[in-house]
């Protein structure tokens, strides 16, 4: 079940990316010029996004995938014209709207349904593979692992998730953040180490039919991210 601190952190996100931020993110998933602070965040997304999805079978039809937090809906597109029913659920209705948009004339194998909801609720069914890109970082470690094996229970294959690890430049970042006037500022990241999130992760009675498999950390300026693969045994 989710936490109080889950459901908290939720509502900040619902509010930032629907509102405050739906404009500037709408800009950044685009080709649109960006500023080269967003244009290395640009950068390292893609780079991710990339990484993701060459961890998926190149076939994937007849596979169903859930995008959990697939905001404008790019990595959804790439899984569905690879032969997927992609189920893509993110917390903002606006970026729903906009995924829809952009992806009204893909030419594919597969289909997407896109839905505005949480992407831990267990109504959505199971699937053979989950892929959670930058949607769990604002999340402290003992609610992140909590949604990984929540959504491994009703993963038949792999689950991918990406985390913000702890780095000095990283940790700076977030504590300068709180120095911030909360209406100014973005729900802030939590930056985790990678032992510490291994460690709770082997030791959760509910991924014990998993393990952990291929990971890798992206930087690039103002993004750092680092994505991490489980596989049922």
């Amino acid at each position: 079940m989710p936490t109080a601190t889950y459901q908290a952190r939720r509502g900040e996100l619902h509010e930032y990316f629907d509102r405050t931020a739906i404009r500037a993110w709408e800009r950044l998933t685009s080709d649109a010029p960006v500023s080269g602070i967003r244009a290395t965040v640009r950068a390292g997304r893609d780079a991710m996004r990339a990484t993701l999805l060459s961890w998926l079978p190149a076939d994937l039809s007849g596979k169903r995938l859930l995008d959990a937090g697939c905001g404008t809906g790019a990595l959804a597109v790439e899984a569905a014209r690879r032969g997927a029913e992609v189920l893509a659920v993110d917390i903002a209705p606006g970026l729903i709207e906009i995924a829809k948009q952009r992806s009204s004339d893909i030419a594919g194998r597969g289909r997407i349904e896109f839905l505005a909801g949480d992407m831990f609720d267990p109504g959505l069914g199971r699937f053979d593979h989950v892929v959670a890109m930058d949607s769990l970082i604002h999340y402290a470690p003992a609610d992140t692992v909590r949604v990984v094996a929540g959504l491994a229970a009703r993963t038949d294959d792999s689950l991918a998730f990406t985390f913000a690890p702890r780095t000095p430049l990283l940790s700076a970042m977030h504590a300068a953040g709180r120095f911030f006037p909360r209406g100014d500022r973005a729900p802030s990241i939590v930056p985790v180490a990678e032992a510490q999130l291994r460690r709770l992760i082997g030791h959760d009675p509910a991924l014990t039919d998993f393990a952990t498999g291929r990971d890798r950390r992206i930087a690039s300026g103002f993004y750092t991210s680092h994505a991490l693969e489980i596989v049922r045994r």
